[in-house]
């Protein structure tokens, strides 16, 4: 037998058991630093097939390691299980109907990741432990991938610092091996205090930390014209100071979200971001404390990695799917507006992905974000993309909320801790390869180190409620 065919019966054998753990997850939806529950689940499935776990990874409340086999290799898998506030849905049905108003949801898929990582890791474990192969896997459970920089606390902390190989996966609307660039990035709070007034009697008197907010954010968005094109500045007002117009208002808050190509340039446009919150705190003659958020790396892709994952990806082969799931599907696509449709009509009206993508060697770009940039820095790190829901379905959506208990999520759950498993063990059969891939790594980075982002001394921020 094959080891293509070894992970695909052994994750077969066990797919109720993956499929009960990440829809368990979903009905968790816990956000950023809060996944106790679902942290909790994935211990002790690990603990159930063997692993040595370690809780609270990096002093991390809901992170965790779980680590079987021993010696070089390391192999780790990369999964993920938060979601995100104020997209809960009901699952399986095509319309808008969340479980609970203003509730949380997986918009983004990651029960569907943290337990396909999962189903891998146990295949890999499985595999060492009939054929006695050295080695070692290990399971990254990582929280708050979604605003909160998990893997790069996680990174600062060291705990990726002797593994030899990363390997993870994304739910998408297609099927490929990943070969992109994606942007650094990094959050900040600007807190303003001023002085409470009545705003008709006593103006004068006041001190607004509103109008600091107006005026940073007027400064921010006229720093546009002057930052590189591929940076970008996103803001939310997360407390406008409250809901009385006659009193001045005494606090207010901003977070900002920068991002750019690479770290150093989202330091440099941080840096002037601060100054013009300084300047906004001193025109209106408040104070501004800055509350660093989370932040993450840019990606490194890895060629070596991304063509292994591939040919494993093409030899398993696509999924297929049933009349009815399709119904499903195209029940969704119905649902998005004229412009998300017409990126459908451009693929021939595809209701699902069915096939592998060619592997570009030539990086492309992605205009997004991900703590994976973290890891890639340390460690040469592989990823694909997998087909869990209708072609043409944006993320962070209702519609990817609603699709993340089907069979269809399920399906693609299963295939990609498939491809993942058969690529790692390759990877412990073939040294040569681990070599390659460290090398090209070297080369990607150019004799750059990897710095976080994340101030020293910094904590892991739950979601700000309220």
């Amino acid at each position: 037998m094959n080891d293509q065919q070894f992970v695909t019966d052994l994750i077969e054998q066990k797919r109720q058991n993956f499929i009960d753990i990440s829809d368990q997850i979903w009905e968790y939806s816990e956000t950023k630093y809060e996944e106790v529950q679902s942290a909790a689940l994935l211990c002790q499935a690990l603990e159930e097939e063997g692993f040595h776990v370690e809780r609270k990874a990096g002093g991390i409340e809901t992170a965790l390691v779980g680590s079987y086999g021993e010696g070089k290799p390391v192999i780790a898998f990369l999964g993920e299980f938060d979601a995100l506030s104020g997209l809960s849905q009901k699952a399986g049905v095509p319309e808008k109907d969340p479980l609970v108003h203003g509730g949380n949801g997986h918009g983004c898929g990651h029960n569907l990741l943290g337990a396909g990582s999962l189903a891998a890791a146990v295949a890999v474990r499985h595999y060492l432990e009939q054929t006695g192969q050295k080695g070692t896997v290990r399971y990254y459970g990582c929280p708050a991938e979604e605003g909160g920089g998990g893997k790069a606390h996680m990174a600062r902390a060291g705990l990726f610092d002797d593994v030899d190989i990363a390997f993870t996966w994304h739910p998408w609307d297609e099927n490929l091996a990943y070969n992109c660039r994606m942007l650094a990035t990094c959050q900040m709070y600007f807190k303003f205090k001023g002085v409470s007034s009545h705003a008709s009697f006593s103006p004068h008197m006041g001190r607004s930390a509103l109008d600091a907010v107006e005026l940073m954010n007027v400064g921010a968005n006229f720093l546009r014209e002057h930052i590189i094109p591929e940076a970008r500045l996103h803001y939310a007002i997360t407390n406008a100071g409250g809901f009385a117009p006659n009193v001045v208002q005494a606090e207010a808050e901003v977070l900002y979200k920068i991002r750019a190509p690479r770290s150093h340039q989202v330091s440099e446009i941080l840096d002037r971001v601060c100054d013009i919150a300084r300047g906004a705190a001193l025109m209106t003659q408040t104070e501004v404390e800055m509350q660093f958020d989370a932040a993450s790396a840019d990606l490194i892709p890895n060629i070596t990695l991304g063509s292994l994952m591939h040919k494993h990806f093409e030899q398993i082969g696509a999924e297929s799917y049933t009349e009815e799931e399709r119904a499903f599907a195209k029940a969704i696509q119905d649902t998005l507006s004229e412009e998300e449709k017409k990126t459908i009509r451009k693929q021939n009206g595809k209701v699902l992905s069915e096939n592998v993508n060619p592997y570009s060697v030539e990086p492309g770009f992605i205009p997004a974000s991900t703590d994976v940039g973290d890891v890639s820095w340390i460690v040469p790190t592989g990823q694909i993309y997998v087909t869990t829901c209708a072609f043409g379905t944006p993320f962070h959506s209702w519609q990817l909320v609603t699709q993340g208990k089907t069979s269809i999520a399920h399906k693609g759950m299963l295939l990609a801790g498939k491809v993942m498993a058969a690529s790692a063990i390759d990877l412990m059969k073939h040294p040569e390869l681990i070599k390659k891939a460290k090398a090209e790594h070297k080369e990607q980075l150019g004799g750059e180190e990897y710095r976080s982002l994340i101030p020293l001394g910094t904590k892991p921020m739950p979601v700000k409620k309220g």
